[in-house]
């Protein structure tokens, strides 16, 4: 604590604050824009700005951080300090359970002793088999698609939630997919709404849409508590499978997950494992259909490496330019475009004070476009993450996986994913944009607002008239 202690008395200045309306502050902007709004923050005021937002008696107020050296401060050097203890990540326990992304303190580091071996390199590249097959899948059911158009938001979702679920249960896959992908968007649709709310009404009064919600829980606790038992009891045998292993976990200072335990990571890893993936494969698939010439190169590097066989784990070393463009696809669509804290202590954040209790805001989506880091943010160019590009920047002008020691234990294997499902459609399929503008939605990650349609072909057929 002694960097707070210091920063107590060194006289920070109050943080500017973003101009909104009377008696409601910024609300209507975020509500609307929150992504524009805190952008526009930045623009305006710089590096740490005051955001308000409700009447008086209800108002919120964030201290939103968007420089490279504040971020690295709060996730990373003075993490102790900047807690999850906010309105939005309690809803989320209440809605998910008390997972790796929720859990605090000596629960966080129990659970991470217990799970850390589940994502050793060689365990993430055994994982690969399963991508690959639900990538296939993809392939060919895309040979019906409707006049060769398909929603990549929608189909990417669809194959990320296959291939986590498929790694996770193994066999009892098709048991849960129809299940998850029922009940996930009715609980992330009720768990944003609810933490965006300056008011909640408790989640036991019978309201539509707390039964509405509370029936998608039963039943995905339902269906998740039974697979346990099998695993636990014996009646479904053990396997390779995520959950497996997940069950299998033990050490002689943490013992094992219990039973709630393993649901709640269960159910951390659907949440986290496929949305987040999703957003990066939808967003990646239509930068490079509305950038020809960029599809084109990656398609080569592809072809060079992998041929006609069937891509593995290691083949991701073999494909540095589609890396590069996944990588800048999720510095201009980072699935988790904002992430919030709370202060412990005083401190403070470039030359402003953050007062103890202060709800702080990261935004990703800010700082990957901060023109401190990336000349002309808005423009695509994968080349930004060259390995000599990559050394001049500070560490967090860049973090789609968080950072700290609670960065994302999931991070190499999703890049892993995401490059070899790129690889296996972008060899097979030409992509064209159809909806050129998309209307992006902030939530629990980052969403498509209605459809991100691209036309596809199979690369040895002549491309279609566009009318």
């Amino acid at each position: 604590m002694t960097q707070t202690t210091e920063a107590r008395n060194s006289g920070g200045t109050e943080a500017p604050r973003l101009a909104g309306v009377p008696l409601l502050g910024s609300l209507f902007d975020l509500k609307s824009d929150s992504l524009g709004t805190y952008l526009r923050a930045m623009h305006a005021h710089g590096d740490v700005v005051r955001v308000t937002a409700g009447p008086p008696g209800l108002r919120a107020e964030m201290h939103c951080v968007f420089s490279a050296e504040g971020a690295h401060q709060v996730l990373g050097s003075e993490a102790a300090n900047f807690r999850k203890d906010n309105h939005f990540y309690q809803e989320i326990r209440d809605s998910f359970g008390n997972g790796l992304l929720t859990s605090q303190d000596e629960d966080y580091l129990r659970q991470r002793r217990l799970v850390q071996p589940l994502f050793t390199k060689r365990r993430v590249e055994g994982y690969a088999g399963a991508v690959v097959t639900e990538t296939e899948v993809t392939i060919d059911a895309w040979e019906q698609a409707p006049e060769g158009i398909v929603d990549v938001s929608h189909e990417m979702m669809r194959l990320a939630l296959r291939a986590v679920a498929r790694i996770l249960f193994g066999t009892d896959v098709e048991a849960t997919i129809d299940v998850v992908d029922r009940c996930f968007p009715v609980i992330t649709e009720y768990t944003m709404r609810r933490g965006y709310s300056p008011v909640t009404v408790p989640r036991d009064w019978p309201t539509p849409g707390n039964r509405r919600a509370a029936a998608a829980v039963h039943e995905l606790y339902r269906v998740c508590d039974g697979i346990v038992a099998e695993r636990r009891d014996g009646t479904s045998p053990q396997g390779e499978d995520l959950l497996s292993l997940l069950a299998a976990a033990t050490n002689a200072e943490d013992g094992e997950l219990d039973a709630t335990e393993l649901r709640d990571q269960m159910l951390i890893f659907l949440l986290a494992g496929h949305e987040s993936t999703a957003t990066s494969l939808a967003f990646a698939l239509h930068l490079l259909a509305r950038h020809p010439e960029i599809q084109t190169r990656a398609r080569d590097e592809i072809h060079h490496a992998l041929g006609d066989r069937t891509p593995d784990a290691g083949d991701v070393e073999r494909l540095p330019y589609l890396t590069r463009v996944l990588k800048e696809a999720m510095r201009l669509y980072p699935a988790a475009p904002v992430t919030g804290r709370r202060a412990v202590a005083a401190s403070e954040i470039g030359g402003h004070t953050v007062p103890a209790g202060a709800d702080v805001m990261l935004a990703p989506w800010v700082t990957h476009r901060h023109p401190r880091y990336w000349p002309d943010p808005e423009r695509f160019d994968p080349d930004r993450f060259t390995p000599e590009a990559e050394a001049t920047r500070p560490r967090y002008a860049y973090f789609p996986f968080g950072g700290g020691p609670r960065a994302c234990i999931g991070q190499h294997f999703s890049m892993m994913e995401s490059v070899l499902v790129l690889a296996m459609l972008l060899r097979v399929y030409a992509f064209d944009a159809v909806d050129t503008d998309l209307r992006l939605t902030a939530g629990i990650s980052l969403r498509v607002e209605g459809t991100a349609r691209c036309r596809i072909r199979r690369v040895d057929a002549p491309p279609t008239h566009r009318p």
